[in-house]
């Protein structure tokens, strides 16, 4: 077994009697065990029983001499995976090992599942067929069928994981789980864990062997969400798994290989957070093999009557009422929204219209308050009150960079002004109160 398995494509470990056995089992993590029943010290029914607790993953598959029916019995009754009698052929080995591989496989395909049903609403395809969407399906197309590492770039809410898994469904991994995780909603001290896993009693708090979800996206995608918040220590760890396609369990000493592919999405410019030293230059090198921008809102509302027709069938199926329509006028003020949160935005517009609504058509006055109240695209309503033209036109500046939370390209889109004008006024209004004030 020492010579014949690794060539059958298993990792092996050959320990001599069941204390060295346990010994190991503290220090790594195993898929497998094939234990002899009589050994010194630790017997093989001790060695299974301490797997359980060690890593509790692992299966066991029990080697004999003594055929009978009571062994066998009392092997599978302390959790062995299986029963041979020596001697036995190594084809039959490969047979268990296997239906072994086949079933951890399966366990990782029903946890990848279970989380993505979890954060799954509705449907998954991307919706649009405005140019710039039209562009990103060709890329999506394109980079898809490879193996390549993809960063998808946007701004919040634009459907990053979305993009991310169509690259999936249109891969040759498309039978192999897609798992994803935020890498801003975990602490930096748990964050490892997550992704790497770790055996039982490596830190404080690890009470039980924990899969990382690198092993959990073996043969499948792993989709790394806002990459730009990873901590500088993981960077480099998830450098070392693009170069070497291996990991490392926290608190274990021997490398694992993952058949994994990475998918990355943030909406921070990456490029500049290497230049102030946030960002490792080297991981933005090998992440950044193929990108895909994905286009805000505003840039493509085109697309808003088919989201809102998408969304609010989602939402209505969601609170149990009927067929939702969107008046044309209520239409027309969505698409005079600048859309500053993106589809996100507009999902939650449409739930708050759904449950206000009840049933029949969705008016504006079923729109959340600050439609009603906020100043339309490219118009800012302001009574004069007997100011000057320069007043009231400062006042319809700060009122729509106050709207906009400060983004001046956002606020210079509001005014119908090109953002160096927009910075033009705002210097000229600097300039004119330290002369006033002078």
């Amino acid at each position: 077994m020492r010579l014949e398995l690794p060539r059958m494509g298993h990792e092996v470990t050959v320990c001599p009697d069941g204390t060295t056995a346990v010994a190991a089992l503290e220090l790594n993590t195993y898929d497998c065990l094939l234990v002899d029943l009589d050994m010194p010290g630790y017997n093989g029914i001790d060695v299974i029983a301490k797997a359980k607790e060690l890593s509790p993953g692992a299966e066991a598959i029990v080697l004999t001499g003594k055929s009978s029916l009571e062994t066998a019995v009392a092997a599978l009754r302390h959790g062995a995976f299986d029963y041979l009698t020596k001697p036995c052929r190594l084809v039959e080995i490969q047979s268990i090992l296997d239906r072994v591989a086949e079933k951890i496989e399966l366990t990782n395909k029903y946890r990848a599942l279970k989380q993505r049903l979890e954060r799954l609403e509705g449907k998954s395809e991307l919706i649009g067929d405005s140019a710039p969407m039209e562009q990103v399906r060709r890329l999506i197309a394109k980079v898809a069928p490879t193996n390549s590492t993809v960063i998808i770039l946007g701004e919040t809410g634009t459907g990053k994981e979305l993009v991310a898994r169509a690259i999936h469904d249109q891969s040759l991994r498309a039978d192999g789980p897609l798992v994803a995780i935020n890498c801003g909603a975990l602490p930096e001290h748990l964050i490892e864990s997550e992704l790497f896993g770790h055996r039982k009693g490596a830190f404080t708090g690890a009470e039980e062997h924990r899969t990382g979800l690198f092993e959990v996206a073996d043969g499948g995608t792993l989709f790394l969400d806002e990459i730009g918040e990873l901590p500088k220590s993981m960077q480099a760890k998830l450098l070392r798994f693009l170069e070497s396609g291996e990991i490392r369990r926290v608190g274990e000493n021997e490398s694992v290989h993952c058949d994994v592919r990475v998918v990355c999405a943030t909406h921070r410019a990456l490029d500049e957070m290497v230049a102030d030293g946030e960002f490792r230059e080297d991981l933005w090198f090998r992440i950044n093999t193929f990108e895909i921008q994905l286009p805000p809102l505003r840039d493509r509302l085109d697309d808003v009557p088919a989201l809102t027709a998408a969304l609010a069938g989602r939402f209505g199926r969601r609170v149990g009422s009927g067929e939702h329509l969107f008046a044309p006028e209520t239409l027309a003020v969505l698409n005079s929204h600048t859309w500053p949160g993106n589809v996100r935005e507009l999902a939650n517009v449409v739930e708050h219209a759904i449950i206000l609504c009840g049933s029949g058509p969705l008016l504006p006055e079923h729109l959340p308050s600050r439609f009603s109240m906020a100043p339309r695209r490219g118009t800012i309503r302001l009574a004069a009150g007997g100011r000057t033209l320069r007043e009231i036109e400062m006042q319809a500046i700060h009122d729509a960079l106050d709207h906009h939370q400060g983004n001046k390209p956002r606020a210079a889109d509001e005014l119908g002004i090109s953002l160096k004008t927009l910075y033009n006024k705002l210097n000229q209004s600097q300039d004119g109160a330290v002369s006033k004030s002078a």
